[in-house]
């Protein structure tokens, strides 16, 4: 038991939104609560997952329950930022995330800062465009960090070392 509660202690979780539905029925409304929760290890893990139940604390329980069963890996440069610029979208939600230099801080809306903040980014800035619903903002986020490459996958993926990657980046940028 002790083992798990260490395990479950890494991870940072952040409520980004509540819900409350209603269903009706012959006696009048039923209320319950939905919840959005995300999570992460602050080094590059996060996930997402949405929970409902009668009573908030439940809803944010089980939100948080599934969050980690769907947690993803994305590669950070330095630990602080992104690799590359990169578009996501869900629905009509659209998000352009672009690393910074460091100093920048995280220039981003609501939703997309959970997210930022648990998976470990301390420089980025990122724009919304389209829906402001939560669920699809966190949702059009992820679309865009599961695409994240890091410089190694490239270079392995194309055959090359990542010292000649980087030398043919630094030479289209002075062809340029």
């Amino acid at each position: 038991m002790r083992n798990v509660q260490e395990r479950d202690s890494e991870f940072v979780d952040r409520l980004v939104h509540i819900n409350r539905v209603a269903k009706v029925v012959k006696g009048g409304r039923r209320f319950a609560f939905a919840a959005l929760v995300v999570v992460g290890d602050q080094k590059g893990r996060v996930g997402f997952g949405h929970g409902k139940a009668r009573e908030v604390p439940e809803a944010i329980r089980k939100a948080t329950e599934a969050a980690k069963r769907q947690m993803i890996r994305v590669p950070l440069r330095e630990g602080r930022t992104l690799h590359h610029d990169i578009s996501g979208r869900h629905g009509a939600g659209k998000v352009h995330l672009r690393a910074a230099p460091a100093g920048t801080g995280i220039i981003a809306g609501g939703p997309m800062r959970a997210v930022f903040e648990t998976l470990g980014i301390n420089d980025i800035v990122a724009k919304s465009q389209g829906s402001a619903n939560p669920y699809n903002m966190v949702r059009a986020t992820f679309d865009a960090l599961k695409n994240v490459d890091s410089p190694r996958s490239v270079a392995s993926r194309r055959g090359l070392k990542v010292s000649e990657l980087q030398a043919r980046r630094g030479e289209a940028a002075v062809e340029a």
